[in-house]
Formats: structure tokens, C-alpha cells, sequence
């Protein structure tokens, strides 16, 4: 290797070291900011449902960023997750720990029988999977009352304890920012990088891109449905049209599409900024909530298309050192 070579290589080093301190330790300002929300206010519902909407759009990023895949269906894995919990807590009657873990057991047995869509591209695979997500949400509407509670849904109330489910998910919240961190420095964030540019490319190169997209595809379902589980046991109430609502995916899809796709800190700091305008606009203007909000994310596709972090990245190249 010449001295020429051998100086970049070591200045790209430098650099993504850099991008992941900074990252990181604006991870850790957040985490903190949430760990001690409950000591501060009895009201903790927006910091539980900023983590948790950090953690679908993180989690989708995987794989639209990562990867190149837009998953519409996205949101069968939050609903198998919700009725995961559900039915091990209240039908089988097992320990809420349990119940939780199954969510996410149950979210990549969900992707594993999914895994056969993975062959398709573009709007296809989006398409087919939003349709695996209305056939997910009709099959646990039609299993009967006694085992998922049929088209009314379950109620969990004797676990309710919003602290200890907050905590829980907070400590999700922690795992998804520090794995995607650590995806982004990885071999397997350089190989699902490769696919997403060009698969027949990445493949001629000797990546085995079935097994390494699978790999995405299982880890984006795990995140969620363990998301899914927590958020259940927090609001103690699941049914299929809110389980199943396409609305989950959308938002997951806006919020990080908000931020930046492909960037670390882009879905983050995208969820961040439309929930506190979501939350803002809710309290001053309810009768015109959906329409103003709607009004300020055409706005941001219009004139950030690339999102947050990537439209300022474009106008700003030599930012691209110090952000991920």
C-alpha cells in the first residue's frame, strides 16, 4: 500500500471514529434526558412515545437506509408484537417479562416466514408487504375471542405499571441507538450498504446478499416488535384495526424520511422535530391537528427532500466528518 494511500485510509478512520463519538454522545444526552423524565414530571407520555417512535423509525432505517428496501407492511411486525404480549400475558397468563420477550420472538418468526418477499424490488416488495400486513391483521381478527380476543382485542389491565414499562422501554431504546451504531462501522453496515447501491455489484463481489438482507429484514422486526410488546404493556390495551393500522408504518416511514435516510442521527433528530411540532400543533389548534401537520411535511419533502441531516449535509459536504 502506497504512503498516499495508506494517509487516506488512516483519514477515513479518523473520521468515522469521529462521526460515531459525536453520534454517541448524543445518544447518551438523550438517554439521560429520558432517564430521568419520570423524576421530574408524573407526566412521561411524550418522552415514552419519542423513544418509542426513535425506535420504529431507527429500526426501519435498517432497512430502507441500510438496504434499500421500503417495507410498507412494516407495521405487522409492531401488531405480532402487540398480540405476542397480549395473548402470552392474559391467555396463557405468563410473566409480563415473558410476554415482552415473545413479542420480539414472535416478530422474527413473522420475518422469517415473510423472508420469501425479500426477492422482490422496488414498489413490488412494498406493495406485497403491505398486503402480508392487512392478511396479518384479518387472521388475528378471525382466531377466536377466548385465545386473542377476535375483532374487540384484549385488555392487559392487571399488568399495569407505566414506570416499569417505561424503563423497559427506554432500555430498548438504548439497545436499537447503540446497535445502529454500531451497524454503521460494521462489515454487515458496508455489505447492506453495497447491496442498496447495487445488488448485482455487491454480489459479483462476493457478498452473499440474500443471507446479508435477511439479516436486516430480521433485526428491523426484532427492534419493532419488542417495540410493539412494550407499548402494549404500557397502554394495556390492543385491537387489530390499531395494531394493524397502516399509520404505523406511515409515520415510522415520515419520521425517518424527516431526518434523513442512511444517516444514524437522521431518524432521531426527524422524529424529534415532528413529534414536538405534532405535540405543539395538538395543543394549540386540535380541530386542524392532521391538516397542519400534514401541510408541514409536505413542506419539509418540498424543500429538504433529502431530510434533515442529508439536505444539510448537500449544502454542507464538509460537515460529513463530524456526522453520521
Amino acid at each position: 500500500m502506497s504512503q498516499t494511500a495508506l494517509n487516506t485510509e488512516l483519514q477515513n478512520i479518523h473520521t468515522n471514529n469521529s462521526k460515531t463519538w459525536l453520534a454517541g454522545g448524543f445518544f447518551l444526552f438523550l438517554a439521560l434526558i429520558f432517564l430521568f423524565t419520570p423524576q421530574v414530571t408524573s407526566n412521561f407520555s411524550f418522552a415514552f412515545y419519542a423513544m418509542f417512535w426513535i425506535i420504529m423509525a431507527s429500526a426501519l432505517n435498517i432497512m430502507v437506509g441500510f438496504t434499500g428496501y421500503m417495507p410498507f407492511g412494516y407495521v405487522a411486525f409492531y401488531g405480532i408484537g402487540s398480540y405476542a404480549t397480549a395473548v402470552c400475558f392474559k391467555t396463557f397468563e405468563f410473566p409480563i417479562a415473558f410476554s415482552i420477550g415473545a413479542s420480539g420472538l414472535a416478530a422474527v418468526l413473522l420475518s422469517l416466514l415473510f423472508s420469501p418477499i425479500l426477492k422482490l424490488r422496488s414498489a413490488y416488495f412494498a406493495i406485497v408487504s403491505l398486503a402480508l400486513a392487512v392478511v396479518c391483521r384479518l387472521v388475528i381478527s378471525n382466531l377466536p375471542s377466548s385465545f386473542a380476543g377476535g375483532g374487540q382485542g384484549m385488555i392487559l389491565a392487571s399488568s399495569n405499571n407505566p414506570l416499569q414499562s417505561y424503563y423497559a422501554l427506554l432500555v430498548l431504546f438504548t439497545v436499537t441507538l447503540i446497535f445502529v451504531l454500531w451497524l454503521s462501522q460494521s462489515r454487515l453496515g458496508k455489505m447492506l450498504k453495497a447491496i442498496r447501491d447495487d445488488a448485482e455489484a455487491a454480489s459479483v463481489m462476493g457478498i452473499n446478499v440474500p443471507r446479508v438482507r435477511l439479516k436486516a429484514w430480521i433485526v428491523t422486526a426484532l427492534f419493532s416488535g419488542l417495540a410493539g410488546g412494550i407499548e402494549a404493556w404500557y397502554t394495556n390495551v390492543v385491537d387489530p384495526e390499531a395494531s394493524f393500522a397502516i399509520l404505523i408504518s406511515a409515520k415510522s416511514i415520515v419520521y425517518a424520511m424527516a431526518g434523513g435516510f442512511g444517516t444514524i442521527i437522521g431518524p432521531v433528530l426527524g422524529t424529534l422535530v415532528l413529534l414536538s411540532i405534532d405535540d405543539l400543533i395538538w395543543m394549540r389548534f386540535p380541530l386542524v391537528n392532521m391538516l397542519l401537520l400534514g401541510l408541514v411535511i409536505m413542506a419539509l419533502i418540498l424543500f429538504l427532500p433529502r431530510g434533515i441531516v442529508g439536505s444539510f449535509l448537500r449544502r454542507k459536504p464538509e460537515w460529513r466528518r463530524y456526522v453520521a
